[in-house]
């Protein structure tokens, strides 16, 4: 009788899987040991296969061989081999990485657009802030020339009223009446209500 030639590895030298992992479900961890040897591999090139990455490939597998030892009890024979098992549970969990990683890179997408975004329109304040300006400056123009100085003075340059009546060369009563009369016709001009 001839001697059949194998391609792979010789099915009669391999370890009988269906009945590891009914072992394994009874807690054998001598019988996990054998699954492990047996299957490690094959999970691994199917992982590797999906993620591409060497170093989650192998977390993935570690992870892959854990939960044939948690879930080893609802391993159901008659739905298919114990191989066919261990490896549709490794191309899962890998296809789920790859979903996982993928929806982190979109949150963290979203997390730096809106990090970037600004809680207003700038365009929109800058334009507003031109007008308002422009604004002022014609209400200034209305002011007779000792109130629009006083309030120059006063309000852009930061001067007390003490400080103003100097620089103006003028009593202080003078100038408080005049800031006061332009403050009322700048108010006025602007629109703004008390």
């Amino acid at each position: 009788m001839e001697e059949a030639v194998y391609i792979g590895r010789n099915p009669s030298t391999e370890p009988d899987l269906e009945e590891l992992v009914g072992r394994v479900a009874l807690g054998d961890e001598e019988a996990f040991g054998e699954v492990y040897d047996a299957v490690a591999g094959r999970v691994l090139g199917v992982v590797r296969a999906v993620l591409r990455d060497r170093a989650q490939s192998e977390e993935v597998a570690q992870e892959v061989l854990v939960e044939v030892w948690r879930t080893a009890p609802r391993y159901v024979p008659e739905r298919g081999t114990a191989l066919n098992w261990v490896l549709t549970l490794a191309h899962r969990r890998a296809v789920d990485r790859v979903r996982s990683v993928e929806a982190a890179a979109v949150r963290d997408h979203k997390a730096a657009l809106l990090a970037r975004t600004p809680e207003y329109d700038e365009v929109v304040e800058q334009v507003e802030a031109r007008l308002e300006r422009e604004q002022v400056r014609r209400c200034l123009r209305t002011l007779t020339e000792i109130q629009r100085q006083a309030v120059t003075l006063a309000y852009y340059r930061g001067l007390t009223y003490r400080q103003v009546a100097e620089a103006l060369k003028l009593p202080l009563g003078t100038v408080k009446t005049r800031l006061r009369d332009g403050l009322i016709r700048m108010r006025d001009c602007l629109g703004v209500s008390l």
